[in-house]
């Protein structure tokens, strides 16, 4: 039985960032044309009465939150209280929204930032507030957990249908690219393409480099948002929130090391032991979502490649995202 019909009105927020963009990209692909935008300079997401008064006048059927503040740990670290107040706006207003204009059925995209720091691995969906969480993004998982219990709260009391994806570790086309303020793996390629045409004999990178991540192509996240939106049809007695990942994950450091061969820099890379190394390793269980028939399509070895690729042809048009 598939739970959304393809002429159904669906709402995508955040539709320009590298999360939204995909999920956009894979519903046209699959037939879905009712999608609903909205740009940033049109509809301000951290506004309550603006979120009210588009929900009125354009009425969703389906409701896909792509939208948040992201950045890695210098912006995490940086701007606390952005991370925290602006994430609970948008999310609040959105689902709330969805709730009173009585939307179908509502996909928030959370984080598996929201897991304690040391969680047995791999991380199960059950081991969510069971400790403390890792301090250099603590205010962003927050704001995802807020999301994700506010969804199941709705569920519980009022029967609403909010259904959540917590996602491993994102890379690929649509990404920001500020050595400084985005992830580990924007950051690390801008660093090394750079590096590779300036002739530069070395390479300076965060950390260790022992901290091992799981990293899911961005595409990859969006077939499993169609895949839940069409296929997941939890009960009242079951968890509302999925993992979804490769299950699989690396160190940092053959991260690197794979990136810089990859961008033709073949010089020294040193680890600034400085520097924080964030959560020592973080691999989701994604058991349950592959137990509905779903895994991921793109190796990494070859969504790097993709991503690489992508980020050139930006680059050689003057249209990276900062």
């Amino acid at each position: 039985m598939r739970y959304i019909a393809k002429e159904k009105k669906i709402f995508i927020a955040g539709h320009n960032g590298m999360v939204g963009s995909a999920i956009v990209r894979n519903l046209k692909n699959n037939g879905y044309l009712n999608l609903l935008t909205a740009n940033r300079t049109d509809l301000d997401l951290r506004d309550s009465e603006s979120v009210k008064k588009w929900y009125g006048i354009n009425k969703p059927d389906v409701v896909v939150i792509a939208a948040g503040k992201v950045g890695g740990i210098i912006a995490n670290s940086t701007f606390p209280t952005q991370f925290l107040l602006d994430n609970l706006k948008i999310q609040n207003n959105l689902i709330e929204g969805a709730w009173q204009n009585g939307v179908e059925r509502l996909l928030f995209l959370g984080s598996s930032c929201i897991y304690p720091k040391f969680a047995s691995q791999p991380i199960k969906e059950e081991y969510l507030l069971s400790d403390y969480l890792e301090s250099t993004n603590q205010w962003y998982a927050i704001a995802k957990i807020a999301g994700i219990k506010l969804c199941e709260a709705l569920n519980i009391q009022y029967g609403f249908d909010a259904i959540s994806l917590m996602p491993t570790n994102l890379y690929g086309p649509g990404d920001y690219y500020n050595p400084e303020k985005s992830h580990v793996i924007p950051a690390l390629i801008s660093k090394f393409d750079s590096a590779a045409k300036n002739n530069l004999e070395r390479v300076v990178c965060w950390g260790s480099g022992s901290s091992q991540r799981e990293f899911l192509y961005v595409d990859d996240l969006a077939d499993a948002c169609k895949f839940v939106l069409e296929n997941w049809k939890p009960q009242k007695e079951d968890i509302k929130y999925m993992n979804v990942g490769t299950g699989n994950d690396m160190k940092i450091k053959k991260i690197a090391e794979k990136i810089a061969e990859k961008c033709g820099f073949n010089g020294e890379i040193l680890w600034d032991y400085s520097k924080p190394d964030g959560t020592p390793k973080k691999q989701l269980d994604i058991s349950k979502i592959t137990s509905l028939g779903w895994e991921p399509k793109t190796s990494f070895d070859e969504g790097l490649n993709l991503t690489i690729s992508n980020y050139r042809y930006l680059k050689n048009k003057n249209m990276l995202r900062q």
